[in-house]
């Protein structure tokens, strides 16, 4: 038996224009942890689209072998059938139906067409203790967190035999403690004789689990790298993936603040759906040119803050005030609040930020047409020149700005959303998780965007789940935790260390009289 339970051979997929894969080869052992990275675009996703029936055999050059057997899959069924499972970033689950109808669902007990309920139940559990989640089999996906659908998703594959599990970013959406647990499952399924296929971002996540690394480069192999072999650092990746030494993670940043332009003062938000306050009193500022960071667990209420200031697209009963160049607003509607010159850049692009079946020229300018029209008639030259513009000066890769924006990777879908509301020309520009899911050279590039925004005189306020990029990014930092401002850091004072006690609730709490925090 050979000691490889997967080879790709000289892969090769052609999209039109576009050679997504070049002669790639993969090879993975038994009872491995093989990570894939590279920079969005690199052709991982589209390498295991391949590999799982996604793309059918005769769509793609190159061969497969799975357990020694050439495989010619034709749809994900054939794979699955086989033990490949591979969990997607977008969650597969239905929320109104129970964890364990999920974890079945495509694969029931039954006999004669009719449901085995008692034994849907009991497999269930046994999988969920399996997995390390607690929660009952009849629960509702949508009454559990990210972190736990995750787990779902990880008990549905072993619910199929699994025997090699891709996960694509599986901890791209959640927290720290969240993340940590799912790394600790996957180890334990090594154990278990469970192999698996990592593609992550994340790479302290990917040195820390893996014990093979494939770096894949516009869409070629460029090498492998063994735990026991050579030491895994996080630069070495870097270096294979951007095909250079990145000798640092963020631009250097020589801020020039100036008046404060925007301030939000006594905000309060209720859940729409409940009686239950979601942002308590909160107060807070930003200057000209500056950027302001928002650190804060997941369920703090950073993105429950940004989306109810813009427009009041989130929430009810909704009261307090916000003022610009220290006039009061009126920003009740997202219509109104881009008219203020404030801009909000969703931390779920696919859902809120872009039409994914539109193009990439229209998708930059839709959301500001005035600039582009005369008499409410669209100047169809001047659309392209300023939609041209934008694609140049955010290096969005793409070969014509006709391209869909579904059909881009992740970060040049972020690369064109930023360039959307940088379109506004706003004043206020609020960024929602703007690297979640981007590789980290696509990072350093909207890291630099960022900054020369602010070098502009944009006021730029920054929510991110990674401490790191909220420290590397910051002027000044707010942080949140159960609705509530609880600390206030300048770049000097913060570190990890400070940040995460305010972020528990531990570093004290802000009066809301008095706005000191005690």
């Amino acid at each position: 038996m050979s000691d490889y339970i997967l080879e790709m051979r000289k892969i090769t997929k052609t999209f039109p224009g576009v050679k997504a894969l070049d002669d790639v080869n993969l090879k993975v052992k038994r009872g491995e942890i093989h990570a894939l990275v590279g920079e969005n675009g690199a052709g991982k996703s589209t390498l295991m689209k391949v590999l799982s029936g996604v793309y059918p055999h005769g769509n793609y050059d190159g061969s497969i072998y799975f357990e020694g057997q050439e495989s010619q899959f034709k749809n994900i069924k054939q794979s699955e059938n086989l033990g490949i499972v591979i969990i997607h970033q977008e969650l597969a689950l239905s929320p109104y139906l129970s964890i364990a109808e999920n974890i079945f669902l495509g694969n029931e007990r039954h006999s004669n067409k009719i449901m085995k309920w008692q034994d849907t139940f009991s497999e269930s559990k046994k999988l969920l203790e399996r997995v390390g989640l607690k929660d009952s089999p009849e629960t509702a996906v949508m009454d559990i967190g990210v972190g736990k659908q995750q787990l779902v998703e990880i008990a549905k594959a072993l619910s199929k035999n699994v025997k090699l599990l891709i996960l694509d970013e599986p901890t791209a959406a959640l927290n720290e403690t969240d993340s940590e647990n799912l790394l600790k499952l996957l180890l334990e399924l090594k154990q278990q004789g469970v192999s698996s296929i990592l593609i992550s971002h994340k790479l302290n996540e990917v040195s820390y689990v893996s014990d093979s690394i494939t770096v894949l480069r516009d869409g070629k192999t460029i090498e492998t790298l063994h735990a026991k072999e050579v030491e895994i650092s996080e630069e070495r990746i870097i270096q294979g993936m951007v095909g250079r030494e990145l000798t640092s993670r963020f631009p250097n940043r020589h801020p020039n603040i100036g008046e404060t332009i925007f301030e939000v003062r006594n905000w309060n938000v209720y859940h729409p759906q409940q009686d239950r306050k979601i942002i308590d009193n909160v107060s807070f500022r930003v200057k000209k040119g500056e950027i302001v960071g928002i650190a804060g667990l997941m369920g703090a209420g950073r993105t429950e803050l940004a989306m109810s200031i813009f427009g009041k697209s989130y929430g009810k009963k909704i009261s307090g005030e916000l003022y610009k160049d220290g006039k009061k607003i009126d920003a009740n509607t997202v219509s109104k609040a881009i008219e203020k010159g404030i801009a909000y850049v969703s931390e779920d692009r696919k859902t809120y930020g872009l039409n994914l079946i539109d193009d990439i020229k229209r998708n930059i300018t839709l959301s500001n047409l005035k600039k582009i029209s005369k008499s409410s008639v669209l100047d169809e030259n001047k659309e392209v020149i300023e939609s041209q513009y934008l694609r140049e000066q955010l290096n969005i890769k793409t070969p014509t700005l006709e391209q869909l924006a579904g059909n881009l990777s992740g970060g040049n879908q972020q690369k064109v959303v930023l360039s959307k509301w940088i379109f506004t020309e706003p004043d206020i520009l609020i960024l929602d998780e703007p690297t979640r899911g981007i590789d980290v050279g696509a990072k350093f590039e909207i890291y630099t965007q960022i900054n020369e925004l602010a070098q502009q005189g944009l006021a730029v306020i920054v929510i991110s789940s990674e401490l790191p990029e909220i420290l590397g990014l910051s002027d000044r930092i707010y942080v949140m935790n159960e609705g509530r401002l609880t600390g206030e850091l300048n770049k000097g004072e913060a570190d990890q260390e400070s940040v995460m006690r305010y972020m528990t609730g531990a570093g004290g709490t802000r009066d809301a009289n008095d706005n000191e925090f005690i």
